[in-house]
């Protein structure tokens, strides 16, 4: 049916532009984090996990009413916004662990080698915590694409897969609504078992 596959392809959006959005946040305020020695970096931890320790029912009013108060209109682009701000934490976490295992000597070897910031990030950085990155940016879209209630205060005139097929589920189960639910059982299954994989391995190499 056209209309599912409209909301499929707004959820693939959302999904993809929460993930990108919140990998690149995540990871700078991970970094900062474990960089810093001010004291104001526990509040940011604090901020960064209040959204995602709250009811999605209280953060996606609280945005709700953040947005009219700003005059935003709800659209596909609040919704990333909410969102990212709800995952962020999950990926900032995830990025963090990562980066606390990493010695402080490597980047500082590549400072005296002669890299640059940009230098250093790309061939030394980046390539030790890049599994973390597509862990996190994996799990994020997985939550993305299943998230119901942050999006329903957050939506505008359109509409994404889940909340396409609430509404239709309410009318009682067609064939599109059966194989759309069962779509969603095996995408989300496949991010699953891929992030699974994934840890797997990269916790195998740990131990060898």
């Amino acid at each position: 049916e056209k209309q599912i596959l409209e909301s499929l392809l707004n959820s693939l959006y959302v999904g993809s532009v929460t993930v990108i959005c919140s990998v690149v946040i995540g990871f700078y305020f991970a970094n900062y984090y474990h960089t810093s020695r001010g004291k104001m970096k526990e509040l940011l931890q604090f901020i960064i996990f209040l959204p995602f320790l709250l009811p999605p029912i209280i953060t996606g009013l609280s945005l709700l009413i953040f947005f009219r108060e700003i005059g935003l209109p709800r659209s596909l682009n609040t919704v990333v916004i909410g969102h990212t701000i709800f995952v962020l934490a999950i990926v900032f976490k995830i990025i963090l662990n990562k980066l606390e295992t990493l010695k402080s000597s490597l980047m500082e070897s590549a400072y005296d080698l002669g890299a640059s910031k940009l230098q250093a990030f790309w061939y030394v950085l980046l390539p030790n915590i890049k599994l973390s990155l597509i862990i996190a940016g994996l799990l994020a879209f997985t939550i993305s694409l299943d998230e119901t209630l942050i999006t329903l205060f957050l939506i505008g005139n359109d509409t994404t897969w889940p909340i396409k097929l609430w509404a239709k589920m309410r009318v009682g189960f067609s064939k599109q609504v059966n194989a759309s639910v069962t779509l969603i059982l095996i995408l989300t299954s496949f991010l699953v078992l891929l992030i699974a994989t994934i840890v797997s391995r990269s916790e195998k190499r740990i131990m060898y």
